[in-house]
């Protein structure tokens, strides 16, 4: 695929711009994966292409894959650039961490008219690193903050525990769980001690155009569909401008990704390796794809309208 690399020291953000091979001004800003060319990062451009659009993939610009104080102000170089490309319409779409940067990102800038977020807080979590540090494969931000604008961090809702409790925990619930992954007790034991205050709340109310907020109820990460509930409830006595559309499902895992983006990078037996990621995909593979397929069509339909 062509693309067009860009540095924070030379262009004010990290990604790589992915124009699609049929003329389109529509471009979506993409964070999925590690990295701004990795295999999920090649997967969700070539999905998006499918749908016409062009994608500025986006990531922090590290070697260890850690997530904090990443500058909302990224975002709005990114979108210059893509003016810069001829583009005329700007979304986003964010997974997991990335969600909640891009829910936040659309609250605060509304030349964004089109937001994703698959398994989003309604928050913003603290930060996180993983640079190895005392063997860890991960450890809390120490009271820093995931995203800053204006040269300070949003604030946000602290973990529970610090390091090297953080880490352990997170390896005990996901033995426990049987997941890759696990981190459910860890954010719910964080709002036991710290409920999420107004300040540390995402204002979705000022996001434009349409939202899509996806979940699943087996998700081992955080409680993503309750948080997914208090945006909705927030949106329903809030004055807003914008279009939601919550896609809430009982089996899906973290991993609530469109089928057919998932099959575009792995076109022959993709259900058979997520299973090896969370449990659920192993317990109930058929109901975990049928809720891929079902958002799958439903995000087509929601970039189609946009």
């Amino acid at each position: 695929m062509k693309r067009i690399y860009y540095s924070t020291a030379q262009d004010g953000f990290y990604g790589a711009y992915f124009p699609n091979p049929s003329p389109t001004s529509k471009a979506v800003i993409l964070m999925l994966g590690d990295k701004i060319d990795d295999l999920m990062a090649k997967m969700g451009v070539k999905w998006l292409h499918a749908q016409g659009c062009n994608v500025l993939t986006m990531a922090p610009e590290t070697k260890d894959y850690s997530f904090h104080e990443f500058k909302i102000e990224f975002f709005e170089e990114a979108i210059s650039c893509l003016r810069k490309n001829r583009n005329v319409k700007f979304g986003i779409f964010g997974a997991s961490t990335t969600a909640m940067a891009a829910l936040a990102a659309s609250s605060l800038i509304h030349d964004l008219t089109l937001t994703i977020a698959l398994s989003p807080s309604d928050f913003i979590m603290e930060g996180f690193f993983r640079d190895g540090l005392d063997g860890a494969a991960e450890r809390p931000g120490n009271y820093i903050s995931s995203l800053s604008y204006h040269g300070k961090g949003l604030p946000f809702l602290p973990y529970a525990y610090r390091h090297p409790e953080y880490g352990k925990k997170l390896k005990e619930e996901a033995k426990r769980r049987g997941d890759m992954a696990a981190a459910r007790d860890l954010f719910d034991r964080s709002e036991e001690l710290c409920p999420v205050t107004e300040e540390m709340k995402i204002k979705v109310e000022n996001i434009k155009g349409k939202i899509a907020l996806v979940g699943a109820r087996d998700d081992s990460l955080w409680d993503t569909c309750r948080y997914i509930k208090r945006m909705a409830d927030r949106l329903r006595h809030t004055p807003h401008e914008c279009k939601c559309a919550a896609l809430v499902y009982e089996y899906g895992s973290h991993l609530v990704l469109p089928q057919s983006m998932l099959e575009t990078i792995l076109p022959f037996g993709s259900s058979l390796i997520l299973r090896f990621t969370f449990k659920t995909l192993r317990e109930h593979p058929a109901e975990c794809k049928n809720t891929r397929i079902d958002i799958d069509r439903k995000l087509r339909r929601i970039i189609k309208d946009w």
